[in-house]
């Protein structure tokens, strides 16, 4: 069972995505903010990351930064309502392996995370 960390300061966002997630058999944990973001990644060692961009104390873009600095190695996809070129440009600089637009199309995302973990 892929161990999901999503970093979501939206409580019906959490709640919804991690609803589906959990129906295709991943267990999900929760961060609410950047911080808490990279504390649980490090400590928990997830097998990827949903990582919001609009978070508070740490923006996402920070949050992978500062993961990526610490070795975390895990696939991190970068979640966001912008959804420009240049928002996803930023993303993959800052070490995020993937971007998807809020609102979030599951079937899409879902996709983005079987190829990341290499499961089908």
């Amino acid at each position: 069972m892929p161990k999901i960390l999503l970093v979501e300061d939206n409580e019906l966002n959490r709640d919804s995505l991690s609803r589906l997630l959990k129906r295709q058999g991943m267990d999900v944990t929760f961060a609410e903010d950047g911080e808490a973001g990279v504390r649980a990644a490090l400590a928990d060692q997830p097998d990827l990351v949903l990582m919001d961009i609009g978070l508070p104390l740490m923006d996402g873009f920070d949050a992978t930064r500062a993961l990526r600095s610490q070795g975390a190695r895990m696939p991190i996809i970068a979640l966001t309502a912008h959804a420009l070129q240049s928002d996803q440009d930023k993303a993959l600089a800052a070490g995020c392996n993937d971007f998807e637009t809020k609102p979030v199309e599951f079937p899409r995302l879902l996709a983005k995370i079987k190829k990341l973990l290499g499961v089908e």
